[in-house]
């Protein structure tokens, strides 16, 4: 422990405990910088700088500088933050144990202890990725999805328990317990945190912060805990002592004003803000929420808002501590001295309380009234794409026939009353069977009628467990036909971290089923429905209030805790629809409370996804269709007949408080919140291997020893220029990392479909990518594979495809530069032909490049394609500093160029002067571009490097050989 600046301190921890700190007001009274005017999430960095300064990693002078931070101009300087901890979840965990087995693996064939490797802060791993909707309407969901899961992950749990062993570091919660940042925001924060330095009497204590290897980490934002998400990559160098650098950011200041009128939910609040903030273009920014609307907010509500800043494009969307998050922490089951620790803790610190307007200084002030935001929805491909919710009907029908290349779909003269007939007991709807509303009606028959007589899935014999359950499809009706068209809800899902931990939402979903069952209204058995909580403290509330048999006579049982449909695990819809969708190019739609809606992710089959409340997933799903104003059409016929509306089922906010304050208890997340194996007896029974160094099989397809370490050496590359390199790909704007990341299904004319089928899989065994993230074979034929993703290179074409321009035989005709003909082939085996001749690999891309879920494969797998450089209009953040961590150059367009203005089409080379040892962070660069006639232009690009120790990962080869070979000179 080092005192740098004499700022150690005692203070009252509560229940007659000493404490010490670092305190800021001390440094303040130094002349050091006006640090009580500076944001609070500031001041919660500057804490760990200030405790962490020892004069190597961390110097006096990255204290001096971001203590004299600046609002309106922050240095150009880089912060060393050192988190309390890290948090990972099992997509993104797997790799990044997979690069530490691979780490010990390397120093092993070195001669070296291979135990050097060790995360160096607690790191805490929660299995919440792998379930999928494949049982729903079912009591039995939960049970016979869990029975799935653990069949089709067995060798993961396997290699995770091995880690668990392995690394003295790193604790595991097993799957059924919840999604991570939930159950991160119930159980694994503790506000502040403490340790017992030699040198010290008692007990030293320091903010809980973290960075977590998922996009939604900012969840834990809504406790006033500073966290983010960055890469798996970036996450590794921070268990292994190093420490988070970024760049000294803006802080934009919220003041949020009134309430929120009632009929209006945090759901709504948050794709209001998500708008809003997208619009002030907040990329790479601290967002701080202050005043007294804010201050009027729950923990609950406030994690809402947080959870979704990577929508918004935030670092962080961060709420000072008050009250409300001492209260939070008590209602949640924490110990008496945990909440005093953390209230007098930030007393001490000057930091308690809601700021008011005028205390801070921002850099930039926006202004939110609560009492604007109205019921909304988001989508249909992005989250930011709000939509009031009566004109929504509206907005789809317009977006149907608006032109592919404005957003749209591209359909001609839709008439939306027209539906075709799908047969749900197995056999194909008759070719060209229509039905339209408007005939059934003039034959005196009402649609939900019929359709309310089909029998729900709920009241059928479930299958045994035992019985073939690996099935990947289920044929969950028994009889009857439905009828889908445009803009028919296929998906309805009460899903995802952001909504499922926030009880007001949960509660009026439950609140507004139960009337809806008491007037007799049933849901579309060709809505897929599901409920799939954030924890088990979620089921309680439903349990006790008597809301959940509401919920499941509606369809929505509960399918598993984890991350379901958000993430694209929404399982397989019945094949017929499946068939009917595509035979008809339908524009389905799907509705889930959940924070992502990209092209593809839901399902593969469902273009139009939205974003919305738990209850409005519910009032849709009883729609059954998007293309309706909520607002005053009726959303069904009750039994008796009696048309029925959203405002006749919608709960007051009085009726939500006061089933709220009779189901939740602090008892109730202290039992669910211990023994976490005891509970899951299927964790129990995997088998799992011992000893420092993983034992790798080459018979796994799941698991694979990543070639990143091979042929190691201590000494690091020169950097130096690309030249004559190929462009793999061209992309226009918003490429997400759900574009680049393998994930979701696995098709078998894939790449990598191909691939498993050679190793002896059959297609029903491939499960997802993301189950196979630990195998770089599998993974690196995925990437750039998006059934969606349009290669610009091959206009009017969708999926992972690509013109190859290397050589060809003898007999293929020649262009100027001697290669043969270009032809059509996937991203990756374009890749391997080039890399048989050491072709170097570009991508271009648009603005907004890599946005979406901080997936380290997007910057591996391209990596591992062989692309040397990806030149872009502009970067999300994570996904720019995951391409540096693994080694990959970002580069940056000037404003107003991109690759369509370049009149780029892929058949040029590409060189890449100006690289060597001694370049700067943000420096130009050229691109030379040499097209087929041999005319060379030269563009000057921006190094997208941003700081020094990026210099260093680049030249290193990533951030993973860097840190290796750090511990090597040791």
């Amino acid at each position: 422990m080092h005192d740098e600046f004499k700022t150690l301190r005692k203070f009252d921890a509560g229940q007659g405990r000493d404490g010490f700190l670092f305190s800021l007001p001390a440094l303040e009274e130094q002349g050091i910088g006006k640090i009580s005017r500076l944001p609070v999430s500031i001041r919660i960095v500057l804490e760990s700088v200030l405790r962490s300064c020892d004069g190597k990693k961390v110097r006096r002078k990255d204290v001096e500088t971001l203590a004299n931070w600046n609002a309106k101009a922050p240095a150009n300087a880089e912060i060393p933050f050192v988190v309390a901890r890290i948090v990972l979840q099992d997509f993104t965990g797997v790799p990044l144990i997979v690069d530490l087995a691979a780490m010990r693996s390397a120093v092993a064939r070195l001669g070296r202890d291979p135990k050097i490797i060790e995360p160096l802060v607690p790191v805490d791993l929660v299995v919440d990725h792998s379930v999928q909707v494949d049982f729903f309407r079912s009591p039995r969901a939960l049970e016979l999805n869990l029975d799935m899961e653990f069949k089709r992950n067995r060798e993961r749990y396997q290699f995770l328990k091995w880690g668990q062993q392995a690394f003295k570091t790193f604790q595991l919660i097993p799957p059924g317990i919840g999604i991570v940042h939930q159950v991160n925001l119930e159980y694994l924060a503790k506000g502040v945190l403490s340790s017992r330095p030699s040198t010290l009497n008692s007990q030293l204590f320091f903010p809980d912060t973290l960075v977590g290897t998922d996009s939604h980490t900012t969840m834990i934002n809504g406790l006033g805990v500073v966290g983010w998400g960055v890469g798996g990559i970036e996450a590794e160098a921070g268990m292994l002592g190093q420490p988070v650098y970024f760049l000294t950011p803006e802080v934009v200041g919220v003041h949020m004003s009134g309430q929120l009128r009632e009929g209006v939910t945090a759901t709504d609040l948050v794709l209001h803000i998500t708008q809003l903030l997208r619009a002030q273009k907040v990329v790479g920014k601290f967002v701080e929420f202050y005043g007294e609307g804010a201050a009027s907010l729950p923990v609950p509500d406030r994690a809402t808002i947080g959870n979704m800043s990577p929508e918004y494009g935030a670092t962080m969307g961060f709420f000072p501590i008050d009250q409300e998050s001492v209260d939070y922490l008590r209602a949640t089951g924490r110990s008496e001295a945990q909440c005093l620790a953390f209230e007098n803790y930030f007393r001490a610190q000057k930091m308690f309380g809601m700021p008011l307007r005028g205390e801070i200084d921002y850099s930039v002030d926006v202004d939110l009234d609560l009492a604007d935001v109205q019921p909304s929805v988001a989508g249909p491909k992005r989250p930011q794409d709000r939509i009031n919710l009566p004109e929504l009907g509206r907005t789809f029908r317009e977006l149907l026939e608006k032109p592919v290349r404005d957003g749209g779909y591209g359909k001609q003269n839709v008439d939306l009353r027209e539906k075709h007939v799908v047969e749900l007991n197995g056999s194909a709807p008759r070719n060209g069977e229509m039905f339209s509303t408007d005939k059934k009606e003039d034959q005196g028959i009402n649609p939900g009628d019929e359709l309310n007589k089909i029998e729900m899935v709920a009241n059928r014999p479930t299958p045994d467990p035992g019985q073939e359950i690996e099935a990947e499809s289920r044929d969950v009706f028994t009889q009857g036909r439905t009828h889908v068209g445009h803009g028919s809800v296929l998906i309805a899902a009460i899903t995802s971290c952001t909504n499922t931990s926030n009880p007001s939402v949960m509660i009026a979903a439950g609140l507004l089923a139960k009337r809806a069952v008491e007037r007799g209204l049933r849901v579309d058995p060709a809505v897929k429905t599901s409920l799939a909580p954030g924890s088990r403290v979620v089921s309680d509330y439903l349990e006790k209030t008597g809301l959940q048999e509401y919920l499941d006579q509606l369809g929505f049982n509960l399918v598993g805790y984890g991350c379901t449909t958000c993430i694209g695990n929404s399982g397989p819809l019945h094949p017929n629809i499946e068939k009917a969708i595509h035979e008809y190019d339908l524009v389905a739609a799907s509705v889930l409370s959940g924070n992502r809606n990209f092209e593809a992710r839901v399902h593969q089959h469902i273009k139009a996804n939205f974003l919305m409340s738990p209850p409005l997933v519910v009032a849709f799903a009883l729609a059954g269709r998007v293309h309706i104003d909520l607002s005053r059409d009726a959303l069904a016929r009750d039994k008796d007949g009696k048309e029925t509306f959203l405002r006749d089922l919608w709960p007051t906010l009085s009726e939500i408080r006061d089933a709220m304050q009779s189901a939740l208890a602090p008892e109730t997340f202290r039992k669910l919140y211990r023994n976490f194996a005891d509970q899951n007896p299927k964790w129990n029974d995997i088998p799992s291997s011992a000893g420092d160094i993983y034992q790798w099989d080459e018979k796994s397809d799941y698991i694979h020893e990543p070639p990143f370490f091979q042929n190691f050496s201590m000494e690091p590359s020169h950097i130096a220029e690309i030249r004559g390199a190929r462009a793999l790909g061209i992309f226009g704007d918003s490429i997400t990392t759900d574009h680049i990341s393998p994930a979701g299904a696995i098709k078998e004319t894939s790449p990598a479909g191909k691939y498993l089928v050679s190793r002896g899989i059959q297609p029903r065994d491939f499960n997802s990518y993301g189950s196979r993230r630990g195998n770089d074979l599998v993974m690196t034929r995925g990437t750039f594979a998006n059934v969606r993703i349009k290669n610009l290179m091959i206009p009017g074409t969708e999926g992972g495809v690509t013109k190859y321009y290397g050589g060809g035989d003898a007999s293929s005709p020649k262009g100027q530069h001697g290669e043969g003909a270009a032809s059509t082939m996937s991203i990756f085996d374009a890749a391997m032909k080039y890399a048989e001749t050491n072709t170097a690999l570009v991508v271009l891309a648009g603005h907004e490049y890599g946005s979406g879920s901080s997936r380290d494969w997007a910057a591996k797998g391209t990596r591992l394609l062989g692309v040397k450089a990806v030149i872009a209009a502009s970067y999300e953040r994570i996904h720019r500093s995951n391409l540096v961590g693994m080694g990959v150059l970002p580069l940056q367009f000037p404003d107003g160029t991109t690759a369509q203005s370049l009149g780029l089409d892929g058949s040029e080379k590409f060189s890449i002067t100006g690289l060597s040892d001694s370049i700067k962070p943000g420096q130009e660069v050229t691109l030379v571009i040499e097209s087929e006639n041999r005319e060379q232009l030269s563009v000057p690009v921006k190094l997208r490097i941003d700081t020094p120790i990026e210099i260093d990962y680049y030249r290193h080869g990533g951030i993973l050989p860097f840190v290796l070979r750090q511990l090597l000179a040791k």
